[in-house]
């Protein structure tokens, strides 16, 4: 599995995400070809390395040949994207691009959307960002996008609209409910194309994953500041050892709940995939009495998580961490024991049969149909599973 990181410690826009790109191993003469394909002849893509700050980084640059700089709309970039023969999947991504940076501008400037245009050089350098940067992703192969917290700089940007404030009005409403900071700096470092790009693309914000890196790229800024303007990607491989995996601790301590509800909330929150519930009895302020509900779930089940214990329960509010656990491969298997036939669980580590486990309800229907210890069942089902497991050599089916 290929993963991408983007350290966005000096912001992002389209130029720097395809510069990145490249730095890292995209082809320039394949991505030149691929947008020759959108059939804008008077434009040259121009690839070149820079220094920024003593970092060496690859610089694109768009060079419009006598091209007039017609504010063209939305319907206008679209029309382009249609007429040109990139492929469907990457035509359709960078459709969704453009539809979400019209979206934002006009609910911001209260204009339709259709009557948004797109600025910078005639609206080109936007396409070829986003049709080069979505091409490009493709290419490398990424199966997941992560994007580190987005500097986006400070102070004010003059444009077609006026004065506005840094961030722009579109780049924050594009990066809502993703993190940002300034460093002080006083320049637009995050741009609305830049913006789109990384949050339709990206998979996750935040910090870096583990992972084992194999190839770095630096895409280069426009302009000298007083820290290196370039944006940094790392590709690799999750770094996760083989049988780990990462979950989130997901818990919210509780005072004023009827204690008959836990049961509905656990039945509700195993029902929807998480791997494990349960409560744990604690003193909060005041010394009340208490209970900690904690909750381990797979890391894409947050949002779900969260919104059934604020509609469930009655916290005011929850917290979460990530976290590794090792986790052994497992099966159930059914033996022929002196009690009849049994269900097994049987836990393998690297191959190799680690734990073995009778079903506790076949267990208790035997117990209690033959009238037997329910103890005895256990053990010597598990002592009778341990022998066939050893005749096998581990190979139970």
């Amino acid at each position: 599995m290929k993963i991408a990181y983007f350290d966005c410690f000096s912001g992002a826009s389209g130029d720097m995400i395809l510069g990145s790109l490249i730095d890292a191993g995209l082809n320039a003469r394949l991505l030149r070809e691929e947008l020759e394909k959108l059939r804008i002849p008077t434009v040259h893509l121009k690839v070149k390395k820079v220094l920024r700050r003593g970092i060496t980084a690859t610089q694109v640059i768009l060079e419009g040949k006598g091209e007039e700089k017609h504010h063209r709309n939305l319907k206008e970039m679209l029309a382009i994207l249609d007429r040109s023969r990139v492929e469907g999947e990457i035509k359709e991504k960078s459709r969704e691009i453009f539809q979400r940076i019209a979206s934002v501008e006009a609910n911001i400037h209260r204009k339709p959307m259709d009557e948004i245009h797109f600025h910078e050089l005639g609206g080109l350098d936007s396409i070829v960002d986003i049709v080069g940067s979505v091409w490009g992703f493709q290419q490398m192969g990424f199966e997941r996008v992560y994007v580190s917290k987005v500097n986006v700089g400070s102070g004010f940007v003059t444009c077609e609209h006026g004065i506005l404030p840094v961030p722009a009005p579109a780049t924050l409403a594009l990066m809502k409910e993703r993190p940002i900071y300034s460093s002080g700096v006083e320049r637009e470092l995050l741009t609305p194309t830049g913006a789109a790009i990384l949050t339709t693309l990206g998979s996750e914000f935040g910090r870096l994953p583990t992972m084992a890196t194999e190839k770095i790229g630096y895409g280069a800024g426009r302009d000298e500041l007083p820290h290196p303007n370039v944006l940094r990607l790392m590709i690799g491989t999750p770094g996760t050892p083989p049988g780990n995996e990462k979950v989130l601790v997901i818990e919210t301590g509780i005072d004023d709940m009827n204690p008959q509800l836990y049961d509905y909330v656990m039945e509700k929150l195993l029902s929807m995939g998480v791997l494990d519930v349960f409560l744990t009895p604690i003193l909060m302020k005041k010394n009340r009495p208490a209970t900690l509900l904690t909750v381990i779930a797979p890391c894409e089940k947050l949002s779900s998580v969260t919104e059934l214990l604020l509609k469930e329960t009655t916290t005011l509010g929850l917290r979460w961490h990530e976290e590794e656990r090792a986790r052994a491969d497992r099966e159930i298997v059914i033996l022929r024991t002196k009690h009849g036939n049994i269900r097994f669980k049987l836990a393998r580590w690297k191959g190799k049969v680690v734990n073995v486990s009778p079903e506790y309800e076949d267990c208790r229907k035997v117990a209690s149909t033959r009238k037997v210890s329910l103890k005895e069942v256990f053990e010597e089902t598990r002592r009778e599973a341990l022998k066939v497991i050893e005749k096998s050599k581990g190979s139970v089916s």
